[in-house]
């Protein structure tokens, strides 16, 4: 490949990098803040247990996302000593924990029964949670890429996802071992988090991103590592998206097939469910390359690179902007009921008031983006 036509795969595949990426923030931002978590569409809510949903798609995405730009990244890693590729990526994983952790503490106060200010208990915050997921596999990814290379990143990648089902079937309840109760994830979680420290979404100590699934997410992460390699190597053809969508049809098959002993399931983040979304991604950033590559179709990218170029700052500050909402009293309710009621609910059905709530939430955060992008400000962690 001469160097021309590499540097033009590489500046092209950051373009559809960006939109991907962008899409996903989008999503997630929607999925993430409805009118009213009572009201929603059932493809912008998550399996109830087993199963899969669009919404399900979002999380796995971002990890594959950061496999890929991992793809491109690790050619200057690999320049550097080993001390200085150590102390970035660990500094890098840690900052990412850390800044998830203290947006699960957020706003770092509460109220007592007598309706008074009081701190939160430091020691109770969630220990986990979608940012500190991201740094863990990033992490292992980043390791595993380090010291095996491409070839490595495919036999861990498929060591995991085999691994991971003995682990969950033997050390699960013998009647259920994929039970919300009975997993294998929750028993370890239990023991090296304790319950005061886990996520209550499912009503009892639980934690979608625990401890032990942190194996098979980290293959989210490799299997965007290898795409990448692959599409640098490839380029931005026809052949390369055709490349794409078998191999994600094919994932996706496969996936349906392990369904039949190794349910699909976010929450455990199963082997089976790995390859569901990693097929899905295949088939998303096909399409992705082949409107913005192929047939040149780029007018309409704009809005998610607004998203794409900030991505961590702009999921942090979503998470921020709503919780100050939800703080501030207006009349017996907060601005966000406020605004919920009077804008929405007043004129529109349940659900169509929910999601357009999710939609317009999400345009705000977007405009925030946009505004950053517009005065070069890029935050990278």
């Amino acid at each position: 490949m001469s160097i021309d036509h590499q540097a033009k795969v590489l500046s092209n595949r950051y373009l559809a990098l960006d939109v991907l990426r962008g899409m996903t923030i989008a999503f997630m931002i929607i999925v993430n803040t409805p009118g009213s978590w009572s009201d929603l569409y059932a493809p912008l809510a998550h399996a109830d247990w087993h199963g899969f949903t669009p919404t399900d798609l979002v999380f796995p995405t971002f990890l594959f996302v950061v496999g890929n730009a991992m793809s491109f990244a690790l050619k200057k890693l690999n320049e550097m000593s080993s001390a200085a590729f150590y102390k970035k990526v660990f500094k890098r994983a840690a900052l990412i924990f850390v800044i998830g952790w203290l947006l699960n503490a957020f706003p770092f106060f509460d109220y007592n029964e007598a309706g008074e200010i009081v701190a939160i208990k430091l020691s109770e915050v969630r220990l986990v949670g979608v940012l500190q997921r991201i740094a863990l596999a990033y992490l292992l990814a980043a390791l595993v890429v380090y010291w095996t290379g491409e070839r490595g990143a495919w036999i861990v990648g498929i060591a995991s996802l085999l691994v991971y089902w003995p682990i969950m079937y033997f050390f699960g309840d013998a009647g259920d071992p994929y039970s919300l109760t009975g997993n294998a994830q929750i028993k370890l979680d239990l023991i090296l988090i304790g319950e005061k420290r886990m996520y209550m979404g499912e009503g009892i100590p639980f934690d979608p991103e625990g401890i032990l699934s942190t194996l098979t997410s980290m293959v989210n992460v490799l299997a965007g590592f290898i795409v990448g390699k692959f599409i640098q190597k490839k380029g931005n053809t026809t052949g390369t998206v055709q490349t794409l969508v078998i191999s994600g049809v094919v994932l996706i098959a496969l996936a349906y097939l392990w369904d039949l002993g190794f349910p699909i399931n976010k929450k455990i983040w199963t082997s089976s469910y790995v390859l569901v979304t990693v097929g899905w991604d295949l088939v998303l950033l096909a399409g992705l390359i082949f409107l913005v590559e192929v047939q040149k179709m780029t007018r309409w990218t704009y809005f998610f690179q607004a998203f794409g170029r900030n991505p961590l700052i702009l999921y942090v500050c979503s998470g921020v902007v709503i919780s100050i909402f939800s703080m501030i009293p207006v009349g017996e309710t907060s601005l966000q009921g406020a605004i919920y009621s009077n804008l929405f609910t007043s004129w529109l059905g349940p659900k169509n008031a929910s999601f357009l709530f999710a939609i317009a939430y999400m345009l705000l955060i977007w405009l925030i983006g946009l505004w950053m992008d517009k005065k070069k400000i890029y935050i990278k962690v």
